[in-house]
């Protein structure tokens, strides 16, 4: 299967979405199942890895909803409440939904930056290996140290990180970052998502040839069996259209082998969140 791994739907409401800001109008609207399947279609993507937007349980249930309705969409990521006194119940519950293979928090939205090593959280992301479900790191690359150290507390469990971690590539930044993916790639309980980094850019006027720095950076570092293909789409439209997303990416792994890509374009992202 090609699987597009990092995607989300919404019914848009501005008290909902407050950070889709004016420079985002496009996504002020409804993004739903049967948009998505029109843009899989076109691009020959056969299943999607859907990814909460909002932090509530009650999301968490509706795309779980739509998966149970849609067959291409082979997995949720959803938000728990992992800090809570009573995770483990909520976690049991849901992870009795096949669809559910992941669990994610906004930690790129916490003011301490070092929110990903608190106590509480931790206890409950130490609970989601016992049910056989991913923790997809959503972070900005300044927290990356802080969520090395956070890997580390957690060698049994499996991690995809999300959007190659927010480099800052509309400054022409590259370190610390590089160094510290290169650092977190070491954890082979790691996956990466190639996905986001349009909208780390330049909306307007970002080239292949500025992307390119950060997208060898996570090959050499994960190699194409941790690397899986997403588009965060919706949002990626603030930037670049979903096919031309795709397009990019194709020419960045043109000089791989086809066994290589495929195991961006879908195996991996099958592997590491056992989808069917």
């Amino acid at each position: 299967m090609k699987i597009d791994s990092h995607h989300h739907f919404w019914k848009y409401s501005a008290e909902e979405y407050p950070w889709i800001s004016d420079s985002m109008a496009a996504l002020r609207r409804d993004f739903l199942p049967a948009h998505l399947k029109a843009e899989i279609a076109a691009v020959g993507i056969d299943g999607v890895v859907s990814v909460q937007a909002r932090q509530t349980v009650g999301e968490t249930e509706w795309l779980l909803s739509l998966a149970d309705g849609n067959d291409f969409i082979k997995g949720v990521v959803g938000w728990l409440p992992l800090a809570d006194a009573g995770a483990n119940e909520v976690i049991a519950k849901f992870a009795k939904n096949p669809k559910l293979r992941a669990v994610r928090h906004v930690v790129q939205d916490e003011p301490d930056d070092r929110f990903i090593l608190g106590a509480d959280f931790n206890r409950g992301v130490s609970m989601l290996k016992d049910f056989g479900l991913v923790y997809d790191i959503l972070i900005f690359e300044r927290q990356l140290a802080a969520s090395i150290e956070f890997v580390d507390r957690h060698p049994q469990q499996v991690f995809v990180l999300d959007h190659i971690a927010k480099p800052r590539i509309g400054d022409g930044a590259i370190e610390p970052w590089k160094a510290n993916i290169r650092e977190l790639a070491r954890r082979k309980n790691v996956f990466c998502k190639v996905s986001g980094m349009v909208t780390e850019a330049d909306w307007k006027t970002w080239s292949e040839e500025q992307l390119r720095p950060y997208f060898d950076t996570v090959l050499e570092a994960f190699g194409p069996k941790r690397l899986m293909f997403g588009t965060d789409w919706p949002v990626c439209l603030a930037a670049s259209g979903y096919s031309r997303w795709v397009e990019v990416v194709r020419e960045f792994v043109a000089g791989l082998s086809a066994d290589e890509q495929e195991w961006l374009f879908g195996k991996t992202a099958v592997m590491a969140y056992g989808l069917t």
